[in-house]
Formats: C-alpha cells, sequence, structure tokens
C-alpha cells in the first residue's frame, strides 16, 4: 500500500517547481496501485522498461553528432520530446529504487559524497581525467565540501524546469 500524502499530482503553491524523490515514489507507487500493477513491477520489469526508455532517449540525440547544452538545434517539439523521454528514465529509476527497497535519496547523498572524495575540486577542477589517473600526492589532504561531509539527510529535492549545470565531469556517474 502506498504512504497516505497529498495528491502529488496537485501542485502546492510554496513549491510548485519542486518535487522530491519521495513526491515522485508516491506518485508512482500511487499510479500503479490504481491499476493493480503493483505485481507487474519486479525489479527486473522496471529495470528492463527503464532501459528501453534510456534508448528512446537515446534515439532524440542518435546521428546528431555534438548536441549542445539547451539543445539549440532542437526544435520545441524535439524538446518537448526529450523532456518527456528524461521524465520516462527518472520516474521509472525512482520506481526502480522504490521496488527495490533503496532509500533513492540516501542513496544520492551517499554517491555525490563518495565522488566528491574521488574527485575534490581544489584538485580536479578543469579536468576530465578518471580518479584513478590522479596520484595519492595530487589527491592527499584534500577535504570534503562541507554540503558533502554534512551529516543533514533532509528530503532531496528536484528543481522541475529549466536547470543547467555547467561543466560535465568524469564525476557523474560511476
Amino acid at each position: 500500500s502506498c504512504p497516505a500524502t497529498v495528491d502529488p499530482l496537485q501542485s502546492r503553491e510554496e513549491d510548485s517547481h519542486f518535487l522530491s524523490l519521495e513526491d515522485v515514489r508516491a506518485m508512482m507507487c500511487t499510479f500503479a496501485e490504481e491499476r493493480d500493477w503493483h505485481k507487474f513491477h519486479t525489479p527486473r520489469n522496471v529495470l528492463l522498461t527503464l532501459v528501453g526508455e534510456v534508448g528512446e532517449l537515446s534515439e532524440l540525440f542518435q546521428w546528431r553528432g555534438e548536441v549542445q547544452p539547451g539543445l539549440p538545434e532542437f526544435s520545441p517539439e524535439q524538446r518537448a520530446r526529450v523532456g518527456e523521454e528524461l521524465s520516462d528514465v527518472l520516474l521509472y529509476l525512482v520506481r526502480l529504487a522504490d521496488r527495490c527497497g533503496v532509500d533513492f535519496s540516501q542513496a544520492v547523498r551517499d554517491k555525490l559524497a563518495k565522488n566528491a572524495a574521488k574527485y575534490p575540486a581544489p584538485v580536479v577542477r578543469g579536468s576530465c581525467r578518471k580518479y584513478t589517473e590522479y596520484t595519492a600526492a595530487e589527491l592527499e589532504g584534500q577535504p570534503l565540501p562541507a554540503a558533502v561531509a554534512s551529516s543533514d539527510v533532509s528530503g532531496f529535492v528536484l528543481p522541475v524546469g529549466n536547470v543547467s549545470c555547467n561543466g560535465v565531469g568524469p564525476g557523474n556517474s560511476s
């Protein structure tokens, strides 16, 4: 059974631009429960669906060469499709975490802390080298950023709308 929450599909005036991971999790749980789909949402099935959605997102970028941030060469309709596919990926990713019993907010915090330790900003700024390519001398004594080292476990919030991250680096995925 899904937890009782405010209807997450209804925008809350004070935070209408933000969805927490818990909001997304609750929406997906309620969506599946209303349709009696929990029985189909096994971790394997949700994972395979997620992979399919990533494939659909990839198709939108296929054969385009390098794509610039903000997607200036995409039409408004193509950007809308990217948003839809990104939403599908996020929804199934959060659903997968839920069906696997993973506290996604905590897992994200833990992973960001791990990446901050592997890629200390003062050492790696402007470099695309993998963490295994840095010497111990380069990494030694680098403090964790306060925001990452903090024991604060408040809800992780995803901004909804135009979000930009200047600079994509190697610490994003593994």
